[in-house]
């Protein structure tokens, strides 16, 4: 087998390429046309499934709606929780259990709430601690004459100057 990366050729069933380290197991696969399926990055690093939906959930941006639906859900397992207490059999026994999601849906919407208005903020720059004096125009009184320009001479040549000092030097 070769190296798709620097063409060494490789025992076949290699891991690794031998002279640059490139990764070769997936290459007999590539060459059948059957990939395996792509692995997200969670589940690249070892997380658990509710792991992986609790960061999905982080990396969303906040939203007003997602906020009140979790407050809502909260206040319904409440009115659930007091029905049950009330209504069902031997409900006076396990009512307060349904009140853990209750207060977790509350808690989510306040925390989904107070992340929206933290996005929505727009950071506001402080003015500047030391502001410059403005710099007054110089004065048109002394103004400089006019130069002459027929006085300019051009510059001499550096082979001309040296040929002079070496024939002085004569």
């Amino acid at each position: 087998m070769y190296c798709p990366k620097c063409g060494t050729q490789n025992v076949d069933g290699a891991s690794f390429c031998r002279a640059c380290g490139t990764n070769l197991s997936l290459v007999p696969q590539a060459l059948t046309g059957r990939l395996p399926e792509a692995v997200s990055e969670a589940e690249a690093r070892g997380l658990s499934r509710r792991e992986r939906k609790r960061a999905r959930k982080r990396d969303k941006p906040p939203t007003i709606e997602r906020a009140i639906k979790e407050i809502f859900s909260g206040i319904g397992f409440i009115c659930v929780a007091i029905a049950v207490l009330y209504y069902a059999p031997a409900g006076h026994i396990w009512w307060f259990w349904m009140l853990i999601p209750a207060f977790m849906g509350i808690g989510d919407g306040i925390a989904e709430y107070v992340r929206f208005k933290q996005s929505q903020k727009t950071p506001q720059l402080a003015p500047p601690a030391y502001t410059p004096p403005a710099v007054p125009p110089a004065p048109y009184g002394r103004e400089l004459p006019p130069r002459n320009t027929a006085e300019l001479y051009p510059p001499a040549s550096v082979t001309e100057n040296t040929t002079q000092l070496l024939d002085r030097d004569k």
